[in-house]
C-alpha cells in the first residue's frame, strides 16, 4: 500500500498533521479548512457518494507561466468567489492553508487559479483548477496547473490530482498532458452508523486498488 491509495489519512498523519484534529473514531481537516475526514470504517456509513479516478503524472509537466501571481490571505474573498462560481470541488475559507495557490487576473479581477490540497509522502495534489465562464477557451487553466506542477516537480515530488469520473473531457485533458487514471475511488458524505446524527460531518475519500489491482483491505495499524 503507499500514499495514494489512502491519500486523505496519509496527509493527516503525515505533511498536513498540523490541519489535522481528531473528531470521535476520525482524523479529519480543520472544518475551516476542508471537509475529508479519514474515519474507522465501523464507526461511520456514507449516505451519498459520486465517484472520481486518481490521477498521477508520468512525465515532467511543469512549465512557468509568467502571468500567474502568488494568492494570499487578501486573496482568499475572490478566490471563494470563483469557487463557487465554478465548482471545482470543495474550498473553504481557510483551503489557503493546505498549499500554494496561484491566480490570473483581468483588469484586477481573478479570473482563474490553481493551487495544492493533499500532501502525502512524495507527492502533492493538485486541485481548485478553474477559470471564470467569461475567460474560458484561452489555455488558463493548463497553464496553471502546469506552473503548479513546476513547483511541485522542483520539490522532487510527483503530482496527482483527482476528477469526477463523469467528467470525461477533463479526463482526455488530462490524459493529453501526460496523466494517467491510476485508480477509481468514492467520495462519500458520511454520518455516524449508530444513528445519533443524520447530518453529513464530512466527506470520506473511501479508498480502492490501483487500476488492475485486486481489492485490498485498508490496514492503517
Amino acid at each position: 500500500m503507499t500514499p495514494l491509495d489512502d491519500p486523505v489519512f496519509a496527509a493527516l498523519t503525515g505533511p498536513q498533521a498540523h490541519l489535522a484534529v481528531t473528531v470521535e473514531n476520525a482524523l479529519r481537516f480543520r472544518p475551516d479548512v476542508a471537509p475529508f475526514m479519514a474515519p474507522t470504517a465501523d464507526a461511520w456509513r456514507v449516505v451519498s457518494s459520486f465517484e472520481v479516478v486518481q490521477m498521477t503524472a508520468g512525465s515532467k509537466l511543469g512549465e512557468p507561466a509568467p502571468e500567474a501571481l502568488a494568492l494570499g490571505d487578501a486573496d482568499v474573498p475572490e478566490m471563494l468567489a470563483l469557487t463557487q462560481l465554478t465548482n471545482p470541488g470543495p474550498f473553504l475559507e481557510r483551503t489557503i492553508e493546505m498549499g500554494d495557490y496561484i491566480g490570473v487576473r483581468d483588469a484586477g479581477k481573478l479570473v482563474a487559479m490553481a493551487g495544492e490540497r493533499f500532501h502525502v509522502p512524495g507527492w502533492t495534489e493538485i486541485s481548485a483548477v478553474c477559470t471564470a465562464p467569461t475567460h474560458r477557451g484561452q489555455g488558463l487553466a493548463t497553464r496553471l496547473l502546469r506552473a503548479v506542477a513546476a513547483g511541485i516537480e522542483a520539490r522532487g515530488e510527483g503530482v496527482f490530482l483527482h476528477v469526477v469520473a463523469t467528467n470525461t473531457g477533463a479526463i482526455r485533458l488530462y490524459e493529453a498532458l501526460g496523466f494517467s487514471i491510476r485508480g477509481r475511488r468514492t467520495v462519500g458524505a458520511i454520518v455516524p452508523s449508530d444513528g445519533t446524527d443524520a447530518v453529513p460531518h464530512g466527506v470520506a475519500l473511501i479508498t480502492g486498488p490501483p487500476a488492475g489491482a485486486a481489492p485490498q483491505a485498508t490496514d492503517r495499524g
